[in-house]
């Protein structure tokens, strides 16, 4: 199978700029009749593991209110390898580019040393009542920043 793009051409240096980590429990509805997680599962556990990178920097207050929401603009996954029911998986995750409303997430599913899949997606800072979107508060980019270091483009 062929890497996405954005990995680079070493797949484990890209895997250093992570520093964001979060064990997935792959259940047994998650897979198909040959024993491989689904290929839908891989998008809920990019879900579940940005959530938790935005819980982690305490910053679900900013990007989830009662007058913004974060939504998905495109998400995608490059399978290179196949999940299996009680592989000890790994999701990475980290904000690789952080723009005016928006921030480009890259994601990495991880068993032992491998890298199973890879994913990538933007997530754009809504107003809820404008319905367009609106800046990520100084606050937020400087947390951001601050934890994913010299990483982060801009």
């Amino acid at each position: 199978m062929s890497r996405a793009s954005f990995i680079g051409p070493d797949p484990q240096q890209w895997l250093e700029k992570f520093h964001f980590h979060t064990p997935i429990k792959v259940r047994y509805c998650e897979t198909d009749l040959l024993g491989h997680v689904n290929n839908v599962s891989y998008f809920m556990y990019f879900e579940q593991g940005r959530i938790e990178y935005f819980e982690n920097l305490g910053l679900t207050g900013e990007l989830f209110t009662d007058e913004k929401v974060s939504v998905v603009a495109d998400l995608e996954c490059k399978y290179l390898a196949e999940i299996f029911l009680r592989d000890p998986l790994q999701l990475h995750v980290r904000v690789a580019k952080l723009g005016r409303s928006s921030m480009d997430i890259e994601y990495a599913l991880v068993v032992g040393e491998n890298i199973k899949a890879a994913g990538r997606g933007a997530i754009v800072l809504v107003d809820k009542a404008a319905g367009r979107s609106t800046p990520i508060s100084d606050n937020a980019r400087e947390i951001i920043r601050s934890f994913e270091g010299s990483g982060l483009a801009e």
